[in-house]
């Protein structure tokens, strides 16, 4: 399996402090943020990495992170989005890298407390759709919110004024080599985007899509109020626990009683 850290967009949310770097660098506790996505995957056992970024401070990632030697890595890939064309044309980047082999997709503003080893395992049993990790929160109208019935996701809704559950699809995805032909056949929604809840939704029709609910907190860190949270929350942990690799696997059940984005 192989793995995608998103890292692109202008971070505008988080103006002025994104007037002159790229939002996933600037720093979470005492590590800039686009290590802690990193360490997901290379804790999870995922060592051929690319790194999808884009604005004017492209170049100050292959500054920070080289070729990834500080994570244990051999080597590590980058590319570069033009524009703002949403999540799904920054992962449709990461195709030839792919090369029909399955995907880890993280966004670089997703932090947890655990890892994703269990659900990486899982997936690899799967062999073919998808996989998402959901997350109870009390505010899941911020959010991708899934209708879960039973055992399965019947539907997924972007940011919906009254959401049918509280599981937000937290930014990490597993696909399997189709998600590129169905990235292919989006239309962009009405801000313009290629937007990845309606990836998602193609293997929820195609009865593809399977999910797990992650043990632990969770938080994105896009906005000033959870950049803050996730601040707090790792000077808490330990930022060493979240850096370092780690056999905790993710589970079916919160038990960390921390809040969650």
């Amino acid at each position: 399996m192989k793995g995608v850290v998103l890292a692109g967009g202008t971070g505008s949310r988080l103006n002025p402090l994104t007037r002159v770097t790229n939002k996933h660098l600037l720093p979470v506790y005492d590590k800039p943020m686009v290590y802690y996505p990193i360490n997901t995957l290379v804790n999870a056992g995922i060592q051929q990495i690319l790194l999808v970024t884009g604005g004017k401070n492209a170049g100050d990632f292959l500054r920070l992170l080289g070729n990834g030697r500080d994570f244990g890595l051999k080597h590590l890939n980058y590319t570069y989005q033009e524009g703002e064309g949403g999540i799904a044309e920054a992962l449709g980047l990461a195709e030839h890298f792919a090369d029909g082999e399955p995907t880890c997709i993280i966004l670089g503003d997703n932090i947890i407390e655990n890892n994703i080893c269990r659900a990486v395992e899982a997936f690899k049993k799967q062999e073919t759709g998808a996989k998402i990790l959901l997350k109870e929160v009390p505010d899941a109208g911020r959010f991708g919110v899934a209708e879960v019935h039973g055992n399965r996701v019947i539907g997924i809704e972007e940011k919906p004024r009254v959401p049918k559950s509280n599981y937000a699809v937290i930014g990490v995805y597993f696909y399997d080599a189709t998600v590129f032909h169905k990235i292919h056949c989006l239309k962009p929604s009405g801000r313009g985007e290629l937007e990845i809840t309606d990836v998602n939704n193609l293997y929820v029709q195609e009865g593809t899509l399977t999910y797990e609910t992650l043990d632990g907190w969770w938080t994105d860190a896009g906005t000033f109020e959870s950049l803050l949270r996730a601040n707090n929350l790792v000077a808490k942990t330990g930022a060493n626990k979240l850096t370092t690799t780690s056999v905790l696997s993710t589970g079916t059940q919160d038990r960390s009683g921390e809040p969650s984005s």
